[in-house]
């Protein structure tokens, strides 16, 4: 019969409960290799998947992947043209030729559609009312754009 140590490092004559993954867990406390671990001495933070519901873990695999659900990615994606947008609006009072006028008014123009694409994918992904938001309206952003002119 083999002779094992206790966690004290006695011998021990017979058959052990302690299981082969608990020893190594065990023995790498004793050398230190879970001291530099973060939340050490600490509760995990919990992560608020309230409005997850039954794709809570889903939501949660996808996140430890690097992944967004695709309502969150379709939020993202709104986010990106609205702020290319802005970025046209700040743009216009620099456009001093008809023909630079007229390039500002077509990227609005694909702008406001991308937008709206990726606003329509939202809102019909998005678990709730909350994440929706409203929709641009080409005509309203083309006009705010002339009055930047």
């Amino acid at each position: 019969m083999p002779i094992r140590k206790d966690a004290e490092g006695n011998p021990q004559f017979g058959p052990s409960w302690e299981s082969l993954s608990e020893r190594l867990i065990r023995e790498a406390m004793e050398r230190g290799e879970f001291d530099d671990l973060p939340f050490r001495g600490r509760r995990l933070p919990l992560e608020d998947e309230t409005y997850a519901g039954d794709n809570a873990l889903g939501y949660h695999v996808l996140k430890n992947a690097g992944i967004a659900p695709p309502w969150i990615e379709a939020d993202k994606e709104a986010r990106r043209q609205l702020e290319a947008r802005d970025a046209l609006l700040s743009r216009a009072a620099d456009a001093r030729t008809e023909m630079a006028r007229d390039r500002l008014r077509r990227e609005m123009r694909a702008v406001v559609h991308a937008a709206n694409e990726a606003i329509d994918r939202l809102n019909s992904e998005a678990p709730t009312m909350a994440q929706h938001r409203p929709r641009l309206d080409p005509a309203s952003e083309l006009a705010q754009l002339e009055r930047r002119f």
